[in-house]
């Protein structure tokens, strides 16, 4: 069930979670889930969801998962980001489940994988956020 809450969020801090329509499940610094929805607009050749959407899923949900992870007055930035693309998507919602792998200091690090409606994985991102002073 989406947390309209913390999607609205969402949307808000990064506008192209609305036009990509992402939908924020759960947020905790344990785990970010992000469910997005199959679309012809969103696809490549043959109804496939585009790699470039996939990976723009995965870089969000892994940054508010990083967010949530964030100290007191800081924000964060993606410094670096790997995928690796598994399966296609022809059809349905793909989710992607955030955790932290490395909280430090100067850096945090997620893991992301995106899975279809069958259960099986899609993608997997690794990402490292920089830890940005606000101040």
């Amino acid at each position: 069930m989406t947390n309209q809450a913390a999607t609205d969020s969402l949307r808000e801090l990064m506008p192209l979670a609305a036009l990509l329509r992402f939908s924020v499940d759960r947020s905790t610094a344990a785990e970010v889930v992000v469910t997005a929805p199959w679309s012809p607009e969103h696809c490549t050749t043959g109804g496939i969801l585009h790699g470039g959407y996939l990976m723009a899923l995965a870089d969000s949900a892994g940054a508010l998962c990083a967010v949530q992870n964030l100290p007191p007055d800081s924000w964060t930035s993606t410094i670096e980001s790997k995928t690796n693309l598994f399966r296609p998507v022809p059809s349905g919602t793909v989710t992607a489940t955030s955790t932290p792998i490395h909280v430090g200091r100067t850096t945090i690090v997620v893991q992301t994988d995106i899975t279809r409606d069958d259960g099986k994985l899609a993608t997997r991102t690794t990402q490292t956020q920089a830890v940005l002073s606000a101040g």
